[in-house]
């Protein structure tokens, strides 16, 4: 078999057998094939497509390219959730512990933030002391007994989409339905939940930017994922406006606590109810009412702190600082972005907006880059808000004086008011089962 006829057929538009595909993965992953015969095969899959079938058995390969994890033991109770990324999004800080405080078992492992969008894991390390790495009979055993168990992904899980994401992300073909849908679908084969909820988001801060196009990307990952015996559904959401008022590490973990701790109220706790939902209902059976009512308890009785705390502890945190955010560092400098004008916020590009976080510290341009986790931005006027001339939209935070300016000049760009009030999107657009 060769490479360059694999090529030709993709390019031909041609269906790809499955020895075709599991040669291309087998052999690129060992280091066999050369990177510009990969990015010819991946630009003719940009251009042509690929089959569910073809879609299904590169998912697969890619999967058992590295370690796989068994959760078969917690039968059922097994649950992940997986969001294409945003800007402001903490969900999974406040997902875990609810669906964990009802019964369920959930295995996450979690990814940094690279660009606008932010990582789960970079938030948690906000946490003085919490161990994004746990060995295998330490992840179990904290699942069986915490309910939740958060890590960063292993240095071995799923090796060929690490290769291949790293290539297409330098070639122009990221944005492919069938190579994200894999690259996604591959990692929570290999991460071993029996339920999957998917979060697709879509807006200025995703990368859909039409529902159309996350419907497209949502409906082909639930099918893959039904063909691979899993329960799965996904959830497309608005992600135009950055998610919460807290866009930043240490922020966000505060914000997280607000909601699980305080009972505060907004966007934010409604799109994790209905994550949440979701997550219970795949997981008993139970209509998507019965699981609502279940999550919204969970969080009113305070259970679901009380699991926040129990699991940050579990992987090292100090729970101190989930008792009293007060604890966590302060950035040295502050500044105040002011309203140029009157009239109602019409837009805010939330691209921009985490970009404004990047420039602060909170985020990175590049993988090697450090963090700084008390960066970030508040936001206190969001789309919708009425805003006067002088009115504070947001407060920026970072150790770096003389990035403040700029950081505010990014944030006033992506800020668009207009003398009519906007209507709102939707939450959440609709559910893909």
């Amino acid at each position: 078999m060769r490479m360059c006829d694999i090529i030709k057929n993709k390019r031909d538009g041609i269906e790809l057998t499955d020895d075709e595909i599991r040669f291309f993965i087998k052999e690129y992953t060992a280091g066999n094939i050369p990177d510009y015969q990969a990015s010819a095969l991946t630009m003719a899959i940009y251009f042509r497509g690929m089959t569910d079938r073809e879609t299904l058995t590169l998912t697969k390969e890619m999967a058992v390219s590295g370690d796989m994890v068994n959760l078969s033991e917690f039968g059922n109770m097994s649950v992940d959730k997986h969001s294409t990324g945003g800007v402001g999004d903490k969900t999974s800080l406040i997902i875990a512990p609810i669906v964990a405080s009802c019964g369920g078992k959930v295995t996450k492992m979690s990814g940094r933030g690279l660009g606008h969008t932010g990582g789960t894991i970079d938030k948690l390390e906000s946490i003085p002391g919490y161990r994004t790495s746990l060995s295998t009979e330490e992840f179990m055993a904290q699942v069986k007994k915490v309910g939740v168990a958060v890590v960063g992904q292993s240095g071995n899980l799923t090796p060929a989409d690490k290769k291949l994401y790293a290539l297409r992300d330098v070639t122009a073909t990221v944005d492919s339905i069938p190579l994200i849908t894999s690259s996604i679908m591959s990692k929570k084969l290999a991460a071993g939940s029996h339920n999957i909820v998917l979060d697709v988001k879509v807006g200025s801060g995703a990368f859909m930017k039409t529902p159309e196009e996350a419907r497209i990307l949502a409906e082909k990952m639930v099918r893959i994922g039904k063909m691979s015996g899993r329960n799965i559904r996904a959830l497309i959401t608005d992600m135009d406006s950055p998610l919460g008022d807290a866009v930043g590490n240490a922020l966000e973990v505060i914000e997280a606590v607000d909601v699980l701790k305080n009972g505060k109220r907004g966007h934010l706790r409604d799109i994790c109810l209905a994550l949440t939902t979701n997550m219970l209902s795949l997981i008993y059976g139970i209509d998507d009412d019965e699981a609502y009512d279940m999550a919204r308890d969970a969080i009113d009785s305070k259970r679901a702190y009380e699991k926040m705390k129990e699991w940050i502890a579990a992987q090292g945190g100090d729970v101190r600082y989930i008792e009293d955010v007060s604890l966590f560092k302060k950035s040295k400098y502050s500044a105040e972005v002011l309203s140029k004008e009157d009239g109602y916020i019409l837009s805010m590009n939330a691209e921009a907006i985490g970009n404004a976080s990047i420039v602060l510290g909170a985020g990175r341009a590049y993988k090697e880059d450090t963090i700084d986790h008390s960066a970030g931005i508040i936001i206190s006027k969001t789309k919708g808000d009425r805003v006067k001339r002088g009115d504070v939209l947001c407060t920026l935070y970072s150790d770096r004086q003389d990035s403040l300016d700029p950081a505010a000049e990014h944030y006033l760009s992506a800020i668009r008011i207009t003398k009519e009030k906007p209507q709102q999107n939707p939450l959440v657009y609709t559910t893909v089962k």
